[in-house]
């Protein structure tokens, strides 16, 4: 009995996206669609290994970091006050903001948005202030240091492009979680559980 529930279940979720399930009241698709999510991880993915490789040059693991464009203006910026004000140097950190973005966006299936609220606004709360930290580095650059690090720039430029697109599945679930509890659901409940706890 109980394989059989699972069983049906999965087929249910499997077929949700063309019967309409998966995708929000007036949305024209699915926010948390494979094909919404997958470019944001490889993309998070891109970015890790860019801020992996200025930690790495921090922490003095790599005796250079790669700069055609701006002469020393990465060493001036990854040697900078700045970039050691926390414990740990500002790409490490970078480098674990990528990677909670990565493991985020896979974690769930294509009906995240309504089964795994709590998932979605975990993966925007790491995608969001990644963004705002990195265009707030950006705008430090010249201003604090009068030079450009290249591969800083193209770090903040990944980070900044994800937000959008992450924020759209955010705002799904958030609706779906209001709309549950206008409905007399448990918030935490809903949060936690999502549809399921419509069972």
């Amino acid at each position: 009995m109980m394989r059989e529930e699972m069983a049906e279940r999965v087929n249910d979720r499997s077929s949700s996206d063309t019967d309409g399930t998966n995708i929000p009241e007036g949305w024209g698709y699915n926010p948390s669609a494979w094909s919404q999510r997958l470019w944001i991880v490889g993309v998070a993915l891109l970015g890790f290994l860019i801020a992996l490789c200025l930690a790495f040059y921090q922490w003095r693991l790599i005796g250079d970091v790669w700069e055609p464009f701006f002469g020393d203006g990465s060493r001036v910026i990854l040697n900078s006050r700045l970039s050691r004000v926390l414990p740990i140097p500002d790409a490490a950190l970078g480098a674990m903001g990528y990677l909670a973005d990565a493991v985020t966006g896979l974690i769930g299936g294509r009906g995240r948005w309504r089964t795994m609220p709590w998932i979605v606004v975990v993966f925007g709360l790491a995608v969001g202030p990644l963004g705002l930290v990195s265009i707030g580095l950006v705008i430090a650059q010249p201003t604090l240091f009068g030079t450009w690090c290249t591969l800083c720039l193209v770090s903040a430029a990944i980070s900044i492009l994800m937000i959008y697109p992450a924020m759209d599945e955010v705002v799904a679930s958030l609706r779906f979680i209001r709309d549950e509890v206008k409905a007399g659901r448990s918030f935490w409940k809903v949060f936690w559980s999502g549809a399921e706890a419509e069972a």
